[in-house]
């Protein structure tokens, strides 16, 4: 089995004053059956601060802007793997929390690839992440929201 690929990405857990999370829902074009619900966010390019690719990222995906000073310090940090177009990734991320009035997104930005595998956004509490029989990233999510809600990131 080949190495996986390392990346590096910042995302944002947009939370507006209701204390929902905005996620996106795309799939994986080489198995476009199994959709899933993620985060705000991407991979970081070359020369690009965690959080300036999550700033970045967050204007391309919802229209809303943010800059790298304004998202702070990463709330929390994970490394994943996960499959996408039949690649492996090894990604390491940082999360930043970006608060905002309930907001209107717009997705007019996204890249062609993101045109095409992200079809929907929605706010999101705790408790529906909870029960929801969808699959969202990450799975500590619900707990994320909370914190943030609380302002005890972990």
């Amino acid at each position: 089995m080949t190495e996986p690929i390392r990346r590096l990405a910042g995302r944002v857990l947009v939370i507006d004053d209701a204390g929902r999370v905005l996620l996106l829902h795309g799939f994986d074009p080489a198995r476009p059956d199994r959709p899933y619900w993620f985060t705000v966010g991407g991979g970081a390019k070359e020369g690009e601060t965690l959080a300036e690719a999550a700033a970045r990222e967050l204007g391309e995906e919802t229209g809303l802007r943010a800059s790298a000073r304004e998202l702070g310090e990463p709330v929390w940090h994970e490394i994943t793997e996960f499959s996408y177009q039949g690649r492996r990734y090894r990604q390491e991320q940082d999360f930043f929390v970006l608060r905002v009035p309930a907001a209107e997104v717009s997705a007019g930005r996204l890249d062609d690839e993101e045109a095409a595998t992200v079809d929907d956004c929605r706010w999101w509490t705790a408790a529906e992440l909870d029960a929801a029989a969808e699959r969202f990233y990450p799975a500590e999510l619900p707990g994320l929201v909370r914190a943030a809600q609380a302002e005890k990131m972990p």
